[in-house]
């Protein structure tokens, strides 16, 4: 699979994503050990794949405010 749309799963927008689009971000749902994210607005592009633990890890750094937007 080299698309991120080509993969057999649901994909979810982040709640902190606008009604107007913008930076957005999706997860992908329904794969076993492995959580891919992509670019709401390339959803033919890349995905990048994460472990369930190294995701988890992420958003709750990002939910601490150990990593912020740029």
């Amino acid at each position: 699979m080299s698309r991120a749309s080509d993969l057999p799963v649901t994909w979810r927008k982040s709640s902190h994503s606008g009604p107007n689009g913008g930076d957005c971000v999706e997860m992908g749902m329904g794969l076993s050990g492995v959580v891919p994210v992509r670019d709401s607005k390339d959803p033919h592009g890349p995905a990048l794949a994460f472990s369930p633990a190294a995701w988890a890890s992420f958003t709750g750094a990002v939910k601490r405010g150990e990593i912020g937007a740029a």
